[in-house]
């Protein structure tokens, strides 16, 4: 599973110190279905909204822009230099994202991608721009603020400010969804050095794993065995860019098969990973586009849990 350097976007915020969430009910009967994790997968959900089991057929809708973002940033104090690439698609009012590991596509798909019927691009595209396709539809079909309004996520404004204050604030908010004793076990599948802190600040013991990092910024070693990790963890917080790299059903499966907390944070996917809540996820930090880190001012991230555990 290879992931862009060196996993994930630059960490941004919810208010420093992040509020608690109260428990939020599992989705709604508009939002999108989930099925028994056993037989549940990224391609079969695919294959659901093809069919129109999602709501409208998408070879009845349009990707009205695909663009693509190549970003880089280095906190104050770090010395990781976090670089990016995404993918998205624009359906109307709402966007899809996803990132991508640098030369899996070029700036060509952006030219021949808009305008296309959003069916092709479901079947055809490459696996990226697929995912960023079906975020756009999900999240066309039931935008988080909608969810939010319906009582359905919890809305956590991050507060305006530097890129330090924006990341420390938006991981307290990823990591106020763990519900874990002191000592608990976290698989960390995806690392970003704040979020690594605030996993600390709530009593959790991380296991940092990733493909680009060998070490977090206190020294800490990061693994880049998935496997090893989710086979020690007692709850796992993956990122959305296991969409990408095709990891998610992985750990999906792992964390349903071994009874443990999922915990997703996305900016790749976040309506995508809505569609397992309850059906292996057990809560996610969805931040749709255009992200944080791409802001000084406050923005909004959608905070879901599901009634239990994994």
């Amino acid at each position: 599973m290879s992931q862009p350097t060196p996993l994930h976007t630059t960490p941004t915020a919810a208010p420093t110190a992040a509020p608690t969430a109260a428990p939020v009910a599992a989705p709604r009967s508009g939002a999108p279905s989930v099925v028994d994790a056993s037989a549940v997968s990224v391609d079969r959900l695919i294959a659901d909204v093809l069919s129109g089991g999602h709501g409208p057929l998408p070879s009845e809708l349009v990707a009205t822009s695909v663009f693509w973002i190549h970003h880089g940033t280095r906190l104050a104090g770090g010395d990781t230099t976090y670089l990016n690439q995404y993918v998205l698609v624009r359906l109307g009012g709402t966007f899809g994202g996803c990132a991508f590991e640098a030369g899996e596509i070029t700036p060509e798909i952006c030219r021949d991608s808009s305008g296309a019927p959003l069916d092709v691009l479901l079947r055809d595209a490459p696996r990226p721009l697929r995912i960023a396709a079906l975020d756009a539809y999900l999240s066309h079909t039931r935008p988080h603020r909608v969810a939010a309004e319906e009582g359905d996520a919890e809305p956590v404004t991050l507060p305006a400010g530097v890129p330090e204050v924006r990341a420390k604030a938006r991981d307290a908010a990823i990591a106020g969804l763990l519900d874990i004793e002191e000592g608990t076990k976290v698989g960390l599948i995806g690392v970003v050095n704040p979020l690594v802190a605030a996993i600390r600040e709530r009593g959790g013991v991380p296991l940092p794993c990733d493909f680009n990092l060998r070490a977090t910024q206190w020294g800490d070693p990061v693994t880049d065995d998935m496997h090893e990790v989710l086979d020690r963890a007692e709850a796992v917080v993956a990122t959305g860019m296991t969409l990408s790299n095709g990891s998610f059903d992985t750990i999906l499966e792992r964390c349903h098969s071994r009874g443990i907390p999922l915990i997703v944070y996305a900016q790749t996917g976040s309506a995508v990973a809505r569609a397992f809540l309850g059906a292996g996820v057990t809560a996610l930090s969805a931040e749709p586009f255009p992200f944080s880190q791409f802001s000084a001012e406050e923005t909004v991230l959608y905070r879901y849990r599901t009634g239990g555990g994994a």
